[in-house]
């Protein structure tokens, strides 16, 4: 086992999975502080590197492309101070953070782990219910449906609506942009059969946020659906094959003449009815 113990956090390594808990220093983000701790299996992992510095240096964990639905949400936007896959190391535990990598790879080499991107989930996402209030809305999520209640700081043409829900079913996709410079950030719901170009203030569907302190939480909201909608990269269900649908039509409709026979039997249809009946489902055979 490999441990490192910083006031950023504490990475552990246990052979199967690294375990990275954040540290309690007041200076560890309150993204971090929320997300709460992280298992991530040995088979997620695409590399580990450590670059030392001059005051402090930093361990790095790379995952594999489509292993982490906050990755996935997120586009690799989550800013330095709330990346949980960073951990800043003292100048005095170099010696550490450089043995603690060296195990790390040497457990990737006899795992014989692929850097290839995969086709579904291997860490599970934030656990629910969650609730995060941001820029113009709170955005709740309990595992099935996501609920938009806007604030007096929201447009009045998005709030003039109302309360928006949306379930799992409707939403195709799910994205979180940090505020950059002049250009706010949002996070996004794409809703089926329904997209837009709208902006977030004016979009049904999107929180708008304004850079601060709480906007990183929203990500929170974003990668819990993401874990629970179709990966993007998993295979597409098989198409039945044409002679199995076939042979079922052909089953349904012998059903159907017997259905109807017991009617025409029972006195429920006339010989007229039955006649009628019976011809237009031997017409489909």
């Amino acid at each position: 086992m490999a441990e490192i113990i910083q006031k950023d956090g504490t990475w552990v390594f246990d052979g199967d999975a690294l375990r990275l808990t954040p540290g309690r220093d007041k200076n560890v983000s309150l993204f971090r502080k929320t997300l709460g701790e992280l298992v991530v299996p040995l088979g997620a992992l695409a590399g580990v590197s450590f670059e030392q510095g001059k005051k402090a240096g930093r361990l790095r964990l790379r995952l594999r492309d489509g292993a982490d639905p906050l990755l996935h949400a997120t586009g690799g936007r989550l800013t330095e101070p709330h990346d949980p896959y960073q951990l800043i190391v003292e100048s005095d535990r170099y010696g550490v953070a450089e043995y603690f990598t060296d195990e790390v790879r040497n457990g990737l080499l006899l795992d014989e782990v692929p850097a290839e991107p995969v086709d579904a989930y291997l860490l599970p996402g934030p656990s629910v219910p969650l609730s995060v209030s941001a820029g113009d809305a709170t955005a709740s999520f309990d595992g099935e449906h996501v609920r938009l209640e806007w604030n007096w700081k929201t447009e009045d043409a998005k709030a003039a609506a109302g309360t928006r829900s949306l379930t799992l079913t409707e939403i195709s996709a799910v994205e979180w942009h940090p505020a950059a410079g002049l250009e706010n950030g949002h996070l996004r719901f794409t809703v089926r059969n329904a997209p837009t170009k709208a902006p977030p203030k004016y979009d049904p569907n999107s929180v708008e946020l304004w850079g601060f302190k709480k906007d990183p939480l929203m990500a929170l909201i974003a990668a819990a659906v993401q874990a629970r909608l179709p990966h993007p990269a998993a295979p597409a269900p098989a198409a039945v094959p044409q002679e199995d649908t076939v042979v079922q039509d052909h089953d349904a409709l012998l059903r159907r003449l017997r259905e109807l026979g017991e009617l025409h039997r029972t006195g429920v249809l006339t010989d007229e009815e039955f006649t009628m009946a019976k011809q237009a489902v031997l017409k489909r055979l």
